[in-house]
């Protein structure tokens, strides 16, 4: 590897992956629209082409990342990176996990919202009697709402089943992700693969336990993203950080081939760390989801 002057910054030539990245952001979201009108109209429409345009999104997201982390690699393990360029990417992963900090507290606001606000209100509280008597007669102020006001009923998600499990997947895989950042700069490398193998492990498990429990509301509860707000605001948080996780899972087994193949060393790994601090959000971001949608 060359060496570089601390104060030299490396500048990268000009990439298509953020524009690729861009159209399968669109994509994705697009096709994610549509899936979700498709499956609350009450009258089918032709066919589900939201949910494959959806997956093509995706596909094209999961390239546009693979390639553009290859590219990284090659830049990071070519020497082309100085301290100065060490510390710009410690900032950018700071600032991400900020905008997904306020991203998660806009959804966690809306539940907010939705529970101590909206029910209020249509329940005649907070001299709201008119808002009541006009707009919902029958309505009952209480949360979970299992009931919408065309009468189509549900049933709450119980937190003591697989939500318990899964909150003990996570806090589990938090543990053994610090025991693989421990043994990288202690140079156990066997402890490192080993631990860091666990943890994807367990990312995929809690990804399967999610699916099932889903699998349960539709087909056995009845709980859809048509339900009334519960519904959609059950989905739309789980749903959004399943997605974080499995974001978070193809992050960390990118990193276990890459200690496999024997890259990082015990003073040069922020990659790992990255991927590590981007884990332990998730994880807390979940023990939140797991007491405001869950148990409270």
């Amino acid at each position: 590897m060359s060496e570089h002057n601390p104060n030299s910054y490396y500048v990268p030539a000009s990439s298509r992956w953020p524009f690729i990245g861009a159209i399968g952001l669109f994509v994705t979201v697009y096709g994610a629209a549509n899936f979700i009108q498709q499956s609350t109209d009450a009258v089918a429409n032709d066919g589900q082409y939201g949910a494959w345009i959806m997956f093509a999104g995706i596909a094209i997201l999961i390239w546009q990342m693979f390639s553009w982390w290859r590219d990284v690699i090659r830049e990071s393990m070519g020497g082309l990176y100085s301290p100065q360029m060490d510390r710009s990417f410690r900032f950018g992963m700071m600032w991400f996990i900020t905008s997904e900090v306020m991203f998660f507290a806009a959804f966690f606001g809306a539940l907010f919202y939705a529970r101590v606000l909206a029910i209020e209100w249509l329940g005649g509280g907070s001299n709201n009697a008119m808002t009541h008597d006009l707009l919902w007669p029958d309505f009952i102020p209480e949360w979970p709402l299992e009931r919408t006001p065309d009468g189509t009923t549900t049933n709450a998600m119980p937190a003591w089943g697989i939500p318990l499990i899964n909150t003990a997947i996570l806090l589990t895989s938090s543990w053994t992700l610090t025991l693989a950042h421990h043994a990288l700069k202690d140079g156990h490398r066997s402890k490192l693969n080993g631990w860091l193998a666990v943890t994807v492990l367990l990312g995929a498990i809690f990804l399967g336990f999610q699916g099932y429990e889903y699998y349960h509301a539709y087909v056995d509860m009845g709980l859809t993203m048509g339900s009334g707000i519960y519904g959609s605001t059950f989905f739309l948080l789980t749903g959004f950080h399943g997605m974080h996780v499995t974001i978070g899972t193809i992050f960390l087994a990118i990193l276990l081939v890459r200690t496999l193949k024997g890259h990082f060393t015990a003073e040069n790994h922020f990659a790992f760390e990255a991927g590590a601090w981007y884990w332990h959000f998730v994880d807390v971001v979940w023990l939140f989801l797991f007491v405001f949608v869950y148990l409270l």
